[in-house]
């Protein structure tokens, strides 16, 4: 039974969505995948943590500092036109992506996330525009655009739990109007006895936060 492990909130960089949930993913059921990581904020917090992670970006001198601190680093232009999704039929136990949208991905994400598994999305949403960039509606979420990508489907028999769902406007680190979730993937777990008492805990105490 896998197992979970509290992440530490440290770093001003790291976003407080992701640091609110990624305790939530569980421990020794596989690698945590940081798609579009940048400077790698959330590689090293889920590093610090204990967390194996693959760290994805198309900048080589963006990844090759992760690499060092024991981060799989994976130099890859996932917009380019000749880029396949890179990790077939690969699972991960948590799934990070933050400001950063690409909607081509959103298929190969929510099948990339294995059952108990976590998705920790947070990008910028529709009505940025009036607060900077980015304000081209091809890099803004419309409202509901994740719970409905990320919701369960029948068709792909993928069983989703939204633990959280957010649309609006923030102050940190800079004024903005995003678009997160968190979603767990509960196809394959028949009763909520099948996850440990430790990931139980963990979402009791995230939704009291909400």
């Amino acid at each position: 039974m896998s197992s979970t492990i509290n992440v530490p909130h440290t770093g001003p960089d790291t976003s407080a969505w992701v640091r609110r949930f990624a305790s939530l993913i569980p421990k020794n059921a596989g690698p945590v995948l940081d798609l579009a990581c940048g400077g790698g904020r959330h590689t090293q917090l889920m590093l610090a943590a204990g967390y194996e992670v693959w760290a994805v970006d198309r900048e080589a001198q963006l990844l090759s500092p992760l690499a060092k601190l024991g981060a799989r680093t994976f130099l890859l232009d996932l917009e380019a036109d000749t880029t396949v999704w890179p990790f077939g039929r690969h699972q991960f136990a948590g799934v990070i992506v933050t400001n950063y949208l690409h909607r081509p991905l959103f298929s190969h994400l929510k099948m990339a996330v294995a059952e108990g598994g976590i998705l920790i999305y947070e990008t910028f949403g529709d009505g940025n525009a009036s607060f900077g960039r980015p304000r081209n509606p091809d890099f803004l979420l419309r409202p509901g655009e994740l719970l409905q990508q990320f919701g369960s489907d029948i068709s792909l028999g993928q069983q989703n739990q939204v633990i959280a769902y957010e649309h609006g406007y923030v102050e940190h680190p800079h004024p903005a109007i995003v678009q997160r979730i968190c979603v767990r993937n509960m196809s394959g777990i028949s009763e909520m006895s099948d996850v440990s008492d430790g990931m139980m805990n963990n979402l009791s105490d995230s939704l009291n936060r909400i």
